[in-house]
């Protein structure tokens, strides 16, 4: 039996992050409860009006989400913005973008799923951590030479690549490169160069004139415009055709660029972070990517490794992703069974940290009666994974005298990983909390 309308209605009413729908002429057509927290604009306000003027973004205006999916088909997932609430206020929020389809399967309009950012920055249970650098999560030895790294280059205005599996925080490095660089206060735009059809691509990174092409209305500045004195990160950049490779490459070492349409030659200083999923020396190897552009992007690699290479990085990311849908749920669940910790280790995560913010986000949101995570909770898939358990070798590193260690984090994260309050707190001296500390794998 079908679904009806009401239901549905009552369905999204019921959820924790805004969710609206717009028509073919972006034109508001429902707006859930939580769109009207986060925002403070009530339904019967916004519903028939252009969506650009209810939130008023700077990507209305440019790079409207709503626009983009409506044009390519394809959605888009965690796409930072901020948007006007009712007092004026600009407010940061993360949103996924879909097209809405008919019974005929032809497109209706539009439907935007988004969460307020600002939440996660002015309730009071603390995020960060010893093991969190500029938003990345990581305690492993891996992760703190990519810290290291960072900071070491960062200032710089050397291209960097960025090799990873998909989920292992690509964009998260770019991110912090670009927030400890010296062009921060400037521009920092973000494009998947997977996302775009290749006709649309160097209008969307070069910019066009009126008339270049069919739906080019009015003049529009690219990407690279719009970047200058900043940062621009082009994600999956293998993806990018051969013939917007040599354009790329132009960019690269002249620094000049013209529109879709028009002669006139334009500049650009930009710093370049580029990111790709793929092997690319198999893309090199196949003709896929130009040589001449691997070398001019490779000048600063960074490579991260698989959450399956650094287990003991699901211990902290596990936390966090806790302290997360706490905030977001507004329910306390800090804690998670050593059982259902195993069963977190002995999988092989091919999605790396999406994958397991997700498996955590799953056993959150079933976990009712206790505010502890069970295994009994975790998706079916892990626990069959499961079945073949831990070496004691690898059990012992992880869980050594599990309930004194488990005391002895909380207690750090009590004084925030202040090592003089906490061993204050506890009555020994620092060598001794080192020792502690380096006996339970907490450091190196």
């Amino acid at each position: 039996m079908p679904i009806s309308d009401n239901l549905k209605d009552h369905i999204l009413d019921s959820i924790g992050e805004g969710v609206f729908t717009v028509d073919k002429d972006f034109r508001i057509n429902f707006f859930n409860k939580s769109a009207e927290r986060i925002t403070g604009k009530n339904r019967e306000d916004v519903i028939g009006h252009f969506c650009k003027h209810i939130f008023r973004s700077e990507v209305c205006f440019t790079d409207c989400p709503i626009a983009l999916v409506l044009k390519t088909k394809k959605n888009i997932f965690d796409f930072e913005s901020k948007i006007q609430c009712k007092a004026g206020s600009m407010k940061p929020i993360k949103l996924n973008a879909a097209v809405l389809y008919n019974e005929n399967d032809e497109p209706t309009g539009g439907i935007i799923s988004f969460r307020d950012l600002s939440e996660f920055e002015t309730i009071g249970l603390n995020l960060q951590s010893e093991s969190q650098f500029h938003g990345i999560i990581g305690h492993s030895k891996q992760m703190r030479d990519i810290f290291q790294l960072i900071e070491e280059i960062a200032e710089t205005d050397a291209p960097v690549f960025v090799h990873g599996e998909s989920g292992t925080g690509k964009e998260l490095v770019a991110n912090a490169i670009q927030k400890l660089s010296t062009r921060n206060q400037h521009q920092y735009i973000k494009i998947n160069c997977s996302v775009f059809p290749s006709n649309l691509l160097a209008s969307e990174l070069f910019g066009h004139v009126k008339g270049a092409f069919t739906d080019a209305v009015k003049d529009r500045a690219g990407r690279f415009e719009l970047a200058d004195q900043g940062t621009i990160f082009l994600d999956e950049v293998a993806e990018m055709p051969l013939q917007m490779q040599i354009q790329l490459l132009r960019v690269l070492q002249e620094g000049t660029f013209e529109r879709v349409g028009e002669s006139i030659t334009r500049t650009s200083n930009v710093r370049v972070i580029a990111a790709t999923n793929i092997d690319i020396k198999e893309s090199l190897k196949s003709g896929k990517f130009r040589e001449d552009l691997y070398y001019r992007l490779n000048v600063i690699p960074i490579e991260i490794p698989p959450l399956r290479s650094r287990k003991e990085d699901i211990v902290p990311l596990t936390r966090h992703f806790l302290r997360k849908f706490s905030l977001f749920y507004k329910k306390e669940i800090l804690e998670i069974e050593e059982e259902a910790l195993t069963v977190l280790l002995n999988y092989s995560w091919p999605g790396n940290i999406r994958e397991l913010e997700n498996v955590i986000e799953y056993a959150f949101v079933r976990t009712t009666k206790r505010n502890v995570i069970e295994s009994s909770k975790l998706p079916p898939n892990l626990l069959e994974q499961s079945k073949n358990p831990l070496d004691a070798a690898t059990t012992r590193e992880f869980f050594p005298d599990s309930r004194e260690r488990a005391e002895l984090i909380a207690t750090l994260e009590k004084f925030q990983w202040n090592k003089t309050k906490v061993a204050s707190e506890l009555k020994i001296g620092r060598t001794t909390l080192w020792r502690q500390m380096k006996r339970f794998g907490l450091i190196e």
